[in-house]
């Protein structure tokens, strides 16, 4: 018995002589492994439960993006919806088909999120889900950084919940996003 230690099958324990043929018979002729079947990798707890709440995040942030294409809820008027939440007058609010728009795509980022966490089953090749993380945490980190200065000219009301809340809250998703897309499956 002996451990391999390069290749596809680092690390799996080999004994025997019918090992060795298996091996080669499935494709690695050097060490024995049997390289047919695909390596799987391994999460840690730490990643999956950053994905959880990320894209639990995500979904319920898509939720209220939802609501606000018919509501201005929490606020009790579109006057007040405005200045809070959106920081313009209320003629300038967004129409309720972009407020879909916005919920459908937190819906996808947060799906993809949890996907490549290994929180939901993966759909499609796995290149998609890392490119789709990935963007996702490119996504929140600019609108973290850049977003205080791009909407620095919006109400006051806006512009303090915006560097109190908004901001930080897409730092934090962001970098989330981005340790699932280095570290998920």
């Amino acid at each position: 018995m002996w451990r391999t230690g390069f290749g596809r099958g680092k690390g799996q324990t080999v004994t025997g002589r019918a090992d060795i043929r298996q091996g080669a018979a499935a494709g690695c002729r050097c060490c024995a492994v049997d390289t047919s079947r695909p390596v799987r990798r391994v999460l840690s707890p730490g990643t999956r439960a950053t994905a959880v709440a990320v894209a639990g995040t995500l979904a319920a942030l898509g939720g209220l993006h939802a609501v606000w294409s018919r509501s201005p809820w929490p606020c009790r008027d579109r006057d007040r919806f405005a200045d809070l939440v959106v920081g313009v007058a209320p003629e300038q609010l967004p129409s309720a088909q972009a407020c879909l728009g916005v919920a459908g795509l937190l819906g996808t980022a947060a799906y993809l999120v949890a996907a490549r966490g290994g929180a939901l089953p993966a759909i499609g090749p796995r290149r998609l889900r890392t490119t789709g993380t990935a963007t996702v945490a490119g996504v929140l980190l600019t609108r973290a950084l850049a977003g205080p200065l791009a909407f620095a000219h919006r109400t006051p009301a806006f512009v303090h919940l915006d560097r109190r809340l908004y901001a930080p809250l897409c730092l934090a998703l962001g970098t989330g996003a981005a340790v699932v897309a280095a570290r998920g499956k």
